[in-house]
């Protein structure tokens, strides 16, 4: 695959490289017209007119995901409406061998809603029931095609939210969220998705409806809903969820600091995490970041900041009051020369709309920009940065901070100019660089965007091959012939059910450099 790592946002016309075809357990890769027909033929039974695509020209619009740096026309769309109708297409894959990527709202980073040109991409977006919200149970049971703002505007009148609010969530789907496990800005207290999903409904790979879970805090027997939840749909297509709600807190203050340098803005953060204070987020942007917040969306930051750090505390009012004053005092301590807090919803909208905007604003100040997703230690942070720096220096590639620094989940923007040439290439090996660094660091090559088909050729460098191994066992036993989203997350498919160990002779696949035998 290429070089690049992360996501290449170029608006308007640009690159387009189409990710290379990995070939699925059976071998075969190419499209057969005469297995898309019998498929195509079950969707035009099963669904409305409109759900089935063919056409070349509307296929293109699904040709890929937020990684927009890859590009794969789909043999065949499909939108079903039901579980059911979702069940008797993977049956019909199934049966046909033809794999098939499940898609929601394409907001996803990585690239893991990829189509196959062989293949049938199932898109979840017309599946947008909210079923239920239980709120004795502090439960809602939403379809996968749910927007994940609108669990929380559903659930806010009875007094409950959905915790996990990723930048996208005005548009990014529930589906989506559950199968790059996402987290965003409010994850330091509250976690990831995992630590919201109890129940799950799921199309296995042989068009078997299976249900993990359910209203419970915990399943009895092996814990499949985990598996699951951060498979980037390489174990099935989830069709409903049933998620945690949490109480609406009785007081919520969303304060900005401002310091000189990301040095200082990195100890007050871990200041405050060493106090026992664990803010519902702690979001740091360095001045890069500001600039393009600041030429997009007005927010106000402060003037001259090299970082600024968006802290917001909620709970009951007593608590907030309290920890407010001590996070006030570490700040300070660490070189704050600023720190705004915010007396109305209005206010506290301005400061998040600064942040939350990040990703696009960056377009404000580069035409093409690479949006990385890595994960390293809290207390590594000022380190890592200066890395970070040093490497922009020597290579003459800006980037831009913006992430949460709370759990160091990193997102630089990498910033270049197409039409400068050797521009994107220097820009992916600073990208790549970023995640070596986190690797070296002890962390890790995302935190919430996934792996899809951008980040895998990195597994190994996290993984050993027993490592690998024991993974894509756990996925050859859900999906055997290899067509559920295949081609993502591991660097080469597992042949599943090769013997495991020492083979006589080579397999075809495997002098073609498409598969491992394990």
């Amino acid at each position: 695959m290429s070089g690049t790592h992360g996501t290449h946002i170029t608006p308007g016309e640009g690159r387009d490289r189409v990710a290379p075809e990995v070939s699925d357990a059976t071998g075969e890769s190419e499209v057969r017209p005469e297995a898309v027909e019998a498929i195509t033929a079950v969707a035009r039974r099963m669904l409305p007119e409109d759900g089935v695509i063919t056409d070349h020209q509307r296929l293109r619009t699904y040709e890929c995901d937020g990684l927009a740096h890859y590009k794969v026309t789909p043999a065949l769309v499909v939108m079903p409406e039901t579980t059911e109708q979702a069940a008797a297409i993977v049956r019909a894959c199934a049966e046909h061998r033809v794999p098939f990527v499940a898609r929601g709202s394409g907001t996803g980073l990585s690239g893991g809603a990829l189509p196959r040109a062989d293949g049938v991409l199932v898109v979840t977006s017309r599946m947008r029931t909210i079923r239920e919200v239980r709120r004795e149970d502090q439960r809602a049971v939403v379809e996968p095609g749910v927007i994940n703002l609108d669990v929380t505007r559903a659930a806010s009148p009875q007094g409950y939210y959905f915790a996990p609010d990723p930048s996208s969530q005005q548009v990014c789907s529930i589906g989506g969220n559950l199968a790059e496990n996402s987290g965003g800005a409010h994850c330091l207290k509250y976690g990831f998705t995992t630590n919201h999903v109890v129940g799950a409904e799921l199309v296995a790979p042989d068009g078997e409806v299976v249900r993990l879970g359910g209203l419970a805090p915990d399943a009895p027997g092996y814990d499949l809903l985990g598996a699951v939840v951060g498979s980037e749909g390489t174990l099935g297509v989830v069709t409903s969820a049933t998620v945690r709600l949490v109480r609406l807190p009785e007081e919520v203050r969303t304060a900005l600091a401002g310091f000189e340098t990301t040095d200082q803005a990195g100890a007050a953060t871990s200041a405050i995490i060493a106090a026992g204070i664990v803010p519902a987020a702690i979001e740091m942007m360095d001045a890069l970041a500001i600039e393009a917040a600041e030429a997009a969306v007005h927010p106000n930051y402060p003037a001259g900041a090299g970082a600024v750090l968006v802290i917001e505390l909620d709970g009951s009012a007593d608590e907030v009051e309290h920890e407010f004053g001590e996070v006030e005092r570490l700040c300070r301590e660490a070189g704050a020369f600023e720190l705004r807090v915010a007396t109305d919803p209005a206010e506290r909208a301005l400061i998040w709309k600064g942040r939350k905007s990040a990703f696009a604003a960056v377009g404000r100040i580069s035409p093409d920009y690479i949006v990385q997703d890595g994960v390293i230690p809290r207390t590594a942070l000022p380190e890592v940065l200066r890395e970070i720096s040093r490497l922009s220096e020597s290579s003459g590639v800006r980037v831009a901070n913006v992430f949460h620094a709370g759990d160091g989940n990193l997102h630089p923007l990498v910033l270049f100019d197409e039409s400068v040439p050797g521009a994107g290439e220097a820009a992916e090996r600073v990208s790549g660089a970023i995640l070596d660094l986190c690797i070296t660091h002890g962390g890790s090559i995302t935190g919430e965007h996934g792996v899809g088909i951008d980040k895998a050729a990195y597994m190994p460098k996290m993984f050993n091959d027993e490592d690998l191994d024991t993974m894509q066992l756990v996925r050859c036993a859900f999906d055997p012939h290899g067509i559920s989203n295949p081609g993502k997350v591991f660097p080469t498919p597992r042949l599943c059910g090769e013997v495991p160990g020492k083979r006589k002779g080579v397999h075809p696949l495997q002098a073609a450099g498409l598969a491992e035998v394990f």
